[in-house]
């Protein structure tokens, strides 16, 4: 691989500007650049849970999710270009209905938590649907290509749903929410 980034602090964004994959600049605050940045936030998120005692298979779809969010990234750093598919968006719909089955039907909310895992998946869940919003509030202003909001979207149905399959793996319950009348 050729070198990609030979300097690392260029200065050039000091006057609140970023560079675009096409050459082009934009504000730091442009939509653009807050979707972006929520996908790698996210993805940093997804790093972080990689960091726990997960099983191999959770652990090999998040190392695969990663991949795509850079392909994401890509897309939403250069403006027209298109990285993520419907395969990509297909593979998160199997993966979720795949973990899905091996859970016990929810009868109440959940809060997030138990295992430290799962919390860290939560917080992934959460950045993700960050993440969403802003690409939504671009497509607003841009075309954005349609598999990116409907991977975001399918990604934090499958961060919950992975939040609970880590904690059945450590052993740990769902922290079940009690209403206001129950807590009394």
């Amino acid at each position: 691989m050729a070198n990609r980034l030979s300097v690392i602090a260029t200065r050039t964004g000091d006057d609140g500007t970023t560079g675009l994959g096409d050459g082009s600049r934009a504000p730091k605050d442009a939509p653009r650049i807050a979707a972006l940045g929520d996908v790698d936030e996210l993805n940093s998120a997804i790093g972080l849970l990689l960091t726990e005692a997960l099983p191999a298979e959770v652990s090999a779809d998040l190392s695969a999710i990663q991949h795509d969010l850079f392909d994401m990234g890509a897309e939403l750093c250069i403006p027209g270009h298109v990285a993520l598919t419907d395969e990509q968006v297909a593979r998160l719909d199997a993966r979720l209905a795949h973990y899905n089955a091996t859970l016990p039907p929810l009868r109440e909310f959940i809060l997030p938590g138990g295992s430290r895992g799962a919390a860290q998946a939560h917080v992934a869940r959460t950045v993700c649907r960050r993440a969403e919003r802003a690409v939504v509030s671009l497509a607003r202003v841009d075309p954005v290509n349609p598999p990116v909001r409907q991977y975001l979207n399918r990604l934090s149905d499958l961060m919950f749903v992975l939040a609970r399959c880590i904690n059945q793996h450590a052993g740990q319950k769902d922290t079940f929410w009690a209403g206001a009348q129950a807590r009394r």
